[in-house]
């Protein structure tokens, strides 16, 4: 019992973490621009592919920089050239955007790399038991990954509440005029906004590509997820984002090792109804085999009783 508390603790954090990677950029973009992003996670899987395709060159590390930049650079020119333009015809229009280009680079991506996986590895140099604990080895590569993501927090958490740019970008949100007044390029600071949340999700992509599977429908696997993370946390939240991440990764790791069915709950209570047909089909089913719809009952439930998430303040 233990054991499986302790590895749950460390799996759930690993998830969770990576879950934060992924939706720290898109709620950087929202909270900064009032945009939400459906093709956000088709970002997080081109970080994976730049880094598995620059990986055969020139290896890891080198990857790990150059791959959330050329992210971020394509970013930018989707909101220079894209973004910008249907920006001023709402939000409709910039939903039918960025799911368009979400399909858009998930066929791109079949069409250079194929409808398989590709081998993209985790480096040697981590790719080694840090330590044994209670007989099972903890890899060096989650520790990193640990390591990027705290990092991460901490990074963005500074730049947007002590630095002068963060505090120009927040400005230019909501006073563009006055921001513009003092000689400070609005639409440029909004493009860097986008390019930078897109970087975040290459650089999650670059991370968690290899500790994944690199394959097309990873951001179909994982773009829902990152949006119950944002609606759970509060939309435009950082720390919110940050705890739901861990909050919904334990969730859904905790659950997958729960073979208790609401039957047995019933019985803990003295209950033992006899049920038919449906019923009875519904209370056998075991809490492990509901982890992965859990975040979705949650986000539902948060939506009932707390609209603006755990720590929301921006109306949607």
């Amino acid at each position: 019992m233990l054991e499986y508390i302790f590895f749950s603790t460390i799996n759930s954090l690993l998830y969770g973490m990576l879950l934060f990677m992924l939706s720290s950029g898109l709620t950087l973009i929202f909270s900064m621009m009032g945009i939400l992003n459906f093709a956000h996670a088709s970002f997080f899987m081109l970080g994976a592919y730049f880094a598995y395709q620059i990986s055969q060159f020139v290896g890891f590390w080198p990857g790990l920089v150059i791959a959330p930049l050329l992210v971020g650079v394509l970013g930018a020119l989707v909101e220079r050239y894209g973004l910008r333009s249907v920006h001023k015809h709402g939000h409709v229009a910039e939903l039918l955007f960025t799911v368009g280009l979400a399909y858009l680079i998930e066929e791109i991506v079949m069409l250079i790399w194929g409808r398989n996986a590709v081998p993209y590895q985790i480096p040697n140099i981590l790719d080694f038991a840090l330590v044994n604990i209670l007989g099972t080895d903890l890899s060096a590569y989650r520790v990193f990954m640990l390591v990027v993501s705290i990092g991460m927090f901490i990074f963005l958490f500074l730049v947007l509440t002590r630095s002068r740019i963060g505090l120009i970008i927040q400005a230019a949100l909501t006073h563009p005029d006055g921001v513009s007044t003092l000689g400070h390029n609005v639409p440029g600071v909004f493009m860097l906004v986008f390019g930078g949340g897109s970087a975040l999700a290459g650089l999650a992509g670059v991370i968690g590509g290899n500790y994944l599977i690199t394959e097309p429908s990873m951001a179909a696997h994982l773009g829902p997820i990152v949006f119950v993370v944002i609606v759970v946390g509060g939309m435009g939240s950082l720390t919110g984002a940050f705890i739901a991440s861990l909050l919904l990764g334990a969730i859904q790791t905790f659950a997958v090792g729960v073979q208790v069915s609401l039957s047995d709950l019933l019985a803990l209570f003295g209950l033992t109804p006899e049920p038919s047909g449906l019923l009875k089909d519904f209370l056998r089913i075991q809490i492990s085999h509901t982890g992965p719809i859990l975040p979705y009952l949650f986000m539902v439930l948060m939506l009932i009783f707390r609209p603006k998430g755990l720590m929301g303040k921006r109306e949607t």
